[in-house]
């Protein structure tokens, strides 16, 4: 989707979590921290989670998923992935998408659409959310070290996240964010890059600063996994190049 100037610039003052499970309760204890004010949407009816809420980010505000759309300046995506076609597409129109969800075999079962290497997971968040901006953040590091290593900017050992998006304006924004959330921020490049973020990489269970992880990214091209999806990219292109007798 094209995002327009103003869009961009929009600050993020309302934000929704998709998902109220321990990733999703821990983001947003850290936004409420930061002074955002944090609508939470978990399976089911909004009144299931109130309590837990009450409990673990006092001052968040429980609701369904579609009022947390509509509401919210941005929306983080704290959900099992393949619960992504559950999502409320039409409330989530022009809406800035935080993609924090994992393809995790073991517990969602062998899915083809999911371990393709010449696709990213954001990208099929994406291609489902075609009116949405979708960003990759906050999936890589444990909710654990979520909770624990949190940092006002410049504290020394402050631990870094990275972000992958194809809007510059939005990943400015998602880096914001995470800024505020406490986290040094590196850009791992297009949404299609995310896929080093993602489960197999050396990036994903990440608890390093912004060097290191810097270097893991770089670094990813000559790993295992990268050499793989290289490959695979490598082939597709080659299928995809015209032949001596296209027409121009």
């Amino acid at each position: 989707m094209n995002t327009s100037q103003d869009d961009a610039a929009r600050p993020i003052r309302t934000l929704g979590v998709v998902g109220a499970g321990k990733v999703g309760l821990v983001i947003a204890r850290l936004a409420l921290g930061a002074g955002y004010r944090v609508l939470v949407a978990g399976s089911g009816e909004a009144a299931r989670i109130a309590g837990q809420l009450d409990a673990v980010a006092p001052g968040a505000t429980a609701a369904e998923a579609s009022v947390v759309a509509r509401r919210a300046d941005a929306v983080v995506l704290a959900l099992p992935l393949p619960r992504y076609r559950a999502l409320p597409v039409e409330a989530l129109h022009g809406k800035l998408v935080i993609d924090a969800t994992n393809y995790w075999w073991e517990v969602d079962g062998l899915q083809e659409e999911f371990a393709d290497p010449l696709t990213s997971t954001s990208e099929i968040v994406q291609g489902f959310l075609p009116d949405s901006r979708v960003v990759k953040a906050l999936n890589h590091m444990s909710y654990r070290d979520l909770a624990d290593e949190a940092r006002p900017a410049g504290a020394p050992g402050r631990k870094a996240i990275a972000i992958a998006g194809d809007d510059p304006g939005d990943v400015a924004a998602v880096a914001r964010l995470v800024d505020d959330l406490g986290f040094d921020v590196v850009t791992a490049g297009t949404l299609a890059d995310g896929i080093m973020l993602q489960p197999g990489g050396e990036v994903f269970g990440a608890d390093v600063d912004a060097a290191e992880l810097r270097a893991m990214l770089d670094r990813f091209t000559t790993s295992q996994r990268g050499l793989v999806i290289a490959r695979a990219r490598a082939q597709r292109a080659q299928r995809d190049e015209p032949g001596p007798d296209a027409a121009p």
